[in-house]
């Protein structure tokens, strides 16, 4: 379901303002989960990743930025290897240290 959310608001940039795509993601995310049993514990990570992206779109990041985040993100979620929703804190933490050290970055 969020990769169709994603592409309607796509196609609708152009045409709508900020507060108007905010308005149409809502409204499509409770129209289609109320058509469909909608079960996060089914929604695959690709899934979450696009609709975090399109909010992140919404908020009005640029392009670049989410190119960066979906990178980045990716990047993570192929290291953890596991479904979003089984996540942890400390796996969170595991990863990020690793990429500090890797990539010598600050906090």
């Amino acid at each position: 379901m969020g990769r169709e959310i994603y592409s309607i608001i796509n196609d609708m940039a152009e045409v709508l303002n900020a507060s108007q795509m905010q308005k149409l993601q809502e409204v499509l995310v409770k129209r289609l989960s109320e058509n469909n049993t909608f079960d996060y514990l089914q929604t695959c990570n690709e899934e979450f990743l696009d609709m975090f992206l399109t909010a992140k779109h919404l908020e009005g990041c640029s392009d670049k930025t989410i190119r960066y985040y979906r990178c980045n993100l990716e990047k993570m979620l192929e290291t953890i290897d596991v479904p979003i929703v089984k996540i942890t804190t400390e796996m969170l933490r595991k990863y990020l240290v690793e990429y500090q050290s890797i990539n010598n970055c600050g906090r």
